[in-house]
C-alpha cells in the first residue's frame, strides 16, 4: 500500500488550511437592518444614516458581521426572511400606531418573523413595535420625553447579561413607552422611567428601549434641534446626564451574540 509523500502531505494540509478559511468566510453571520427612519438633514453628513451608526457597534462586536439595509419606509424588504441571520429595527420618529401604511407593514413582517422564531432585536421604536403588534400595548407616556442617558436595571430573569440590580446606561429619546409587554415577554431590565427597559421573548426576540447606536455627540445635537419640545428643564437634565458613559458596545455585543447563538 503506497504512502503519500511529505510533499503530497503538506499539500493536503495546504488544501484542507484554505477550505476550512472559505467556509469560515462563507459562514459569516449577517444582519438585516430594517431602517424606520431617515437622520435629519442637518445631521446625515456628519453622523451618517442609522445603519451605518449599528453597523459602527456591530462590527466592534464582530468584524466579520456583514450589514444589509433594508428601507422599509419605502417597502423594501428581503425576498426571503432566511436571506440573513437576524434583523435590527431602527428607531423613528413616528410611534408604532400610527395609521401609516409602512408601519402596519412591518407589523406584518414582525408577525411572521416571530411565526418563523426568526432571531429579532427591536431598539426604541422597534422595541415598542414588537409588543405593540405582537399582543403588548404602546401608548405615549405620562411622564413625557425620555432624554439623555438613562439608567437600567437588570431582573433576576437577566442571568446571561447581568446579575440581578446590576446596571447598564444608554442614551435614550423617546416619548412612547411598552405599558403591556406582548403575551411570552420576560421582563430583562427596567428603569425609573420606563418599567419595561429590555425585553426577551423566548429565544428569538430582544429588544431595548434605549439607543446603542447614538453616540453622545448625535445625542447632543438632537438635544439642541429638539430644545423647545423637550422644555428647557428636561432638555438640562437631558444634556447633563451626557456626561455619564453609556454602554452601547457592551450591547452591541449582546445583540450579535444573541442572532449568532443557537440558544441566547
Amino acid at each position: 500500500m503506497s504512502t503519500a509523500s511529505p510533499n503530497e502531505k503538506r499539500g493536503l494540509c495546504l488544501f484542507i488550511q484554505l477550505r476550512l478559511a472559505e467556509i469560515r468566510q462563507d459562514s459569516h453571520m449577517k444582519i438585516g437592518v430594517l431602517k424606520a427612519d431617515d437622520v435629519r438633514p442637518e445631521l446625515v453628513d456628519h453622523f451618517g444614516e442609522y445603519p451605518e451608526m449599528f453597523r459602527e457597534i456591530l462590527l466592534a462586536a464582530d468584524p466579520n458581521v456583514e450589514i444589509i439595509s433594508y428601507e422599509v419606509m419605502s417597502g423594501e424588504y428581503p425576498s426571503d426572511i432566511d436571506e440573513v441571520d437576524g434583523y435590527v429595527i431602527t428607531g423613528s420618529k413616528l410611534s408604532v400606531y400610527d395609521d401609516v401604511d409602512w408601519i402596519k407593514q412591518l407589523g406584518q413582517f414582525v408577525q411572521r418573523l416571530h411565526q418563523a422564531k426568526k432571531k429579532l432585536v427591536g431598539i426604541c421604536f422597534g422595541h415598542q413595535m414588537v409588543a405593540h403588534f405582537l399582543g403588548g400595548r404602546t401608548e405615549k407616556s405620562d411622564n413625557g420625553w425620555g432624554v439623555g442617558v438613562h439608567r437600567s436595571e437588570f431582573t433576576e430573569a437577566a442571568v446571561k447579561y447581568g446579575e440581578a440590580g446590576s446596571t447598564f446606561n444608554l442614551v435614550c429619546s423617546h416619548q412612547d413607552q411598552v405599558v403591556e409587554p406582548a403575551p411570552s415577554s420576560v421582563v430583562l431590565a427596567s428603569s425609573d422611567f420606563c418599567p419595561f427597559s429590555m425585553l426577551q421573548i423566548e429565544d428569538h426576540i430582544l429588544t431595548l428601549q434605549g439607543h446603542p447606536e447614538f453616540k453622545r455627540e448625535f445625542s447632543q445635537s438632537l438635544l439642541e434641534l429638539r430644545r423647545e419640545v423637550f422644555g428647557e428643564s428636561r432638555y438640562e437634565q437631558g444634556l447633563e446626564s451626557l456626561a455619564h458613559a453609556t454602554d452601547a458596545y457592551q450591547v452591541g455585543k449582546w445583540m450579535t451574540d444573541f442572532i449568532s447563538s443557537e440558544v441566547p
